[in-house]
């Protein structure tokens, strides 16, 4: 796995306020990041034909798609799914936050927010998405594969299209098979110190991991009432 920031990663900003789009470009270029600016989505869709970027900062009020079904456009499409994706959102409410997450975002920041933020939740999921040089696949009770080199998962020889952060989480509780992790434990895993996030974030995403396992390998997550989650095959 090569270090972070080797490949120069290139950002998409999906906003339609010019002055946040080249706010944003200015310190994202200061960063070591390549960034590429979209006023709609349509434009930026269309382009993920031709290049599909390590990150997507995407703000929700777009002027002719929704930014949330933009998102869901991302997560239906195997090429496009497991990038990460940073909703940016004037809309407060901790119900829009959720409904992001739900819908596959790996994070969210909300307006108005500082650039040094911005650019600190974008080194955060990348850093989540590269991961330590592991290599070892993670075999899980005879049905369940998962590949840390290859970033991929396989139920019953199926490929299983997970987010970044989902994969993470499928990895932590796979490390320690029948071991506790509190939501603190999960949350220090995936953001570290820079974790400014829901008490829910956690919950949200470990429901879309076992939908998207399916019923056999979604039983094998077991949740610890009121102290968190382990994985026991």
């Amino acid at each position: 796995m090569r270090p972070l920031h080797a490949m120069n990663e290139l950002i998409a900003i999906v906003d339609d306020e010019p002055d946040i789009v080249a706010l944003v470009s200015l310190h994202l270029k200061r960063a070591g990041f390549r960034p590429e600016g979209f006023s709609e989505a349509k434009s930026f869709l269309d382009s993920l034909e031709k290049r599909v970027p390590d990150l997507v900062l995407l703000d929700l009020m777009l002027p002719d798609i929704d930014g949330l079904e933009v998102c869901k456009l991302l997560r239906r499409k195997e090429e496009w799914t497991s990038i990460p994706v940073i909703m940016v959102t004037a809309r407060g409410e901790e119900g829009d936050k959720v409904l992001g997450l739900e819908l596959g975002a790996d994070d969210y920041i909300t307006k108005p927010f500082s650039a040094k933020e911005l650019v600190a939740r974008v080194k955060s999921v990348l850093r989540r998405r590269a991961g330590p040089p592991e290599s070892k696949p993670v075999d899980i009770g005879g049905f369940l594969s998962l590949d840390p080199e290859k970033y991929e998962v396989r139920v019953q020889g199926r490929k299983v299209d997970l987010t970044a952060t989902e994969f993470r989480i499928l990895k932590l509780l796979a490390s320690k098979k029948g071991w506790v992790f509190t939501r603190d434990q999960i949350l220090d895993d995936l953001w570290g110190h820079e974790k400014i996030v829901l008490d829910r974030t956690v919950d949200v995403h470990i429901r879309n991991l076992r939908e998207k396992l399916g019923p056999k390998a979604a039983r094998i997550i077991k949740n610890i009432r009121g102290v968190g989650y382990k994985l026991e095959p």
